[in-house]
This record gives C-alpha cells, sequence and structure tokens, in this order.
C-alpha cells in the first residue's frame, strides 16, 4: 500500500527504535526523566521560549495552551477551519471553558485587518477577546504557509489589544523549511505554540507546549488534570531527539514530492499545483464525478490510500514513508480514476 492518508502513519526508523530502546529514563510526573528534560530544553532553545511541555497529543497540547491565554469565559478568534475549531471535538469549550469566534476560512492566508475588527474589549456586556490562534501549516488550507510579514503584523494587532498570540505549529517545522525562516523566530511572535512530533518528523507520538517558564509551569499543572501526566516516557522523548536531530531538514524531500504528485494530477482539474508548498496536496473534487469518500474507497482497492476529509475535499500528504516510487504509482492510480 502506499499511504498517503496522513503524515501521522510513519513507523519509527531502525535507527529511531535503537534510541528509544537505549534511552536513559526516570519519572517525568516526578520530572526527574532526562531524556525529556532534554527534549524539552531542546525544543525551547529553538523556538527561543524559556520552557517547553512533553504532551502525549498535539489536541492536549492546544488545549493546554488555550488554557494557558484564555481564562474560562474568555473568547478565542480563530478560523472557521482551524484546527482547534474543527478537530479538537470541542474541548475548548468543553474543557477549558472558552468561547471561540471564527473567521470565514481563508486557510493560511490571513486578513488581519478582519481579524483585528473582531478584538472585542473587556467590559459588559461582550465576551471578552483574549487570544488569538493560529496554524502553521494550515491543513484545511491545503498546507499553505502563513508569511512573516503577515505574522508580524498579526502580533502587533494582538500587542496593541493587550492580547495573546498562539500558533497550532503541528507542522510549523514544513514552514520553517518552506520559507526559510529560523524557528526561534516565529517562536517570538507567539506567546504560546503547540509543535508536533509524529506530522512529518517520523517519531511515533508526542507533541510540546512552548512558551515562558510560568505558564510551562501551570501547563503542567494542566497535563496532569487533562490526564496527561506520563511516566518513563523518555522512551518517546527519545524519538523525538532523533527526529528533531535527523528529520527535519529533509522535509524538503517531501515537499518536492508533494509538488510532482500536484503536477501529475493537475491535468485532471483538481489542484492548482503552483499552490502546493509543502507536503499537504488538497483534492478540489467539486467538478468530479467521484466525491471524496467514492474516490477514496477505489484508489484504496488498488492500493493507494487517500484521506476524504470532505464530501469534494480529499487529501494527499507525503511524508518519510513513501519514496519516488510511491509517488508514481499514486500518481498513475489517482489520475486513472479521475479521469
Amino acid at each position: 500500500m502506499v499511504d498517503l492518508r496522513s503524515d501521522t502513519v510513519t513507523r519509527p526508523t531502525a535507527a529511531m527504535r535503537e534510541a528509544m530502546a537505549t534511552a536513559a529514563v526516570g519519572d517525568d510526573v516526578f520530572g526527574d526523566d532526562p531524556t525529556v528534560i532534554a527534549l524539552e530544553r531542546r525544543v525551547a532553545e529553538l523556538f527561543g521560549h524559556e520552557a517547553a511541555l512533553f504532551a502525549p497529543s498535539g489536541t492536549m497540547a492546544n488545549q493546554i495552551a488555550l488554557q494557558l491565554v484564555v481564562p474560562p469565559g474568555g473568547e478565542l478568534l480563530a478560523g472557521a477551519d482551524a484546527h482547534v475549531v474543527t478537530y479538537e471535538m470541542g474541548a475548548a469549550a468543553a474543557l477549558g471553558g472558552i468561547s471561540t469566534r471564527t473567521w470565514p476560512s481563508t486557510g493560511a492566508a490571513l486578513d488581519v485587518a478582519q481579524i483585528e475588527a473582531m478584538i472585542r474589549p473587556a467590559g459588559y456586556p461582550s465576551v471578552p477577546t483574549r487570544a488569538i490562534a493560529v496554524e502553521q501549516t494550515h491543513n484545511l488550507g491545503g498546507g499553505g504557509v502563513t508569511s512573516l510579514a503577515t505574522l508580524r503584523l498579526l502580533r502587533a494587532v494582538a500587542d496593541a489589544a493587550g492580547i495573546a498570540l498562539h500558533c497550532d505549529g503541528a507542522r510549523i517545522w514544513h514552514a520553517h523549511i518552506a520559507d526559510a525562516v529560523p524557528l526561534a523566530e516565529y517562536g517570538r511572535l507567539f506567546d504560546t505554540l503547540s509543535v508536533c512530533l509524529s506530522k512529518g518528523l517520523g517519531a511515533p507520538v508526542g507533541s510540546l507546549v512552548v512558551g515562558s517558564a510560568a505558564r510551562i509551569a501551570q501547563a503542567r499543572l494542566l497535563r496532569k488534570r487533562l490526564g496527561g501526566g506520563m511516566r518513563q516516557v523518555g522512551i518517546l522523548a527519545a524519538a523525538g531527539l532523533h527526529a528533531l536531530d535527523r528529520h527535519v531538514a529533509r522535509l524538503a524531500e517531501d515537499h518536492a514530492r508533494a509538488r510532482r504528485l500536484a503536477e501529475a494530477l493537475e491535468p485532471c482539474g483538481v489542484v492548482d499545483a503552483a499552490r502546493v508548498r509543502t507536503n499537504l496536496v488538497p483534492l478540489d473534487l467539486t467538478k468530479s464525478a467521484l466525491d471524496a469518500p467514492s474516490l477514496a474507497a477505489a484508489a484504496a482497492e488498488r492500493g493507494v490510500l487517500i484521506a476524504a476529509m470532505l464530501p469534494r475535499t480529499a487529501r494527499l500528504v507525503t511524508h518519510l514513508d513513501v519514496d519516488d516510487e510511491g509517488i508514481e504509482e499514486a500518481a498513475g492510480v489517482l489520475r486513472e480514476l479521475l479521469s
């Protein structure tokens, strides 16, 4: 099978498994797992922040970060198709008591003036805006990258309003490679970030919350409350360290393969290859005879797995476990089905 459903489907490499097997471990709930400590310090330094906290999932990392910057009853602004709104099971409201208001779906192409106009100040009877969340890269936006210039403008807006800026950076590594923006440059723009080790980097599990030392101290309490306290988790942290050392620069290969895949399918009228900049290839099936579930089912019968994201939107994701031969195989199968 050529599995293009997500970059979360990768298997640990032999070298990563060796690093996991030989990892020094302690008890992370007591704060003495040396490999976790090393990973947290490494990620904090990469983003130019004081501290970081290892969490078992990106959803937990996002929700911890949001609770750090939005008190119960406060408001979060985000895109209508943001992961924190669409794919996290209403956790902001259910677990954090956070009210969410969204701007129309625009993917990575943010309208800063529109977002600024949405901010509500504190004072009866409106719900005060406490934070803005952006996604880098943008999942339902086809892996789009919000430009550094746009993020700087948004930072200025947040500062003027006295509110926080959070980055759902599940695939921020891809933005870093695509736009050659240092991770610390992104870090300077955000009060909190969540960054994922299992999307693109090949680690089996894990995300981190990044922020100030004071916020991360509170994050540790929130993680425990959410059931995320883990014990000898250095075994997993070792995979993250290995991935950071070996699998970030190679993301350029995934981007190139995604572009080749998009170019191969562009004649079918389902994708604009010029807009594919990272490892996600969105397929717009509004003019196709096949809807997304039908295309996914037909492709699976031919050995290619893809994700049906919406009724008329499918997604292909390149990653560590798909080589050039796999790309050619997938392109051939999908071309045949879409023709």
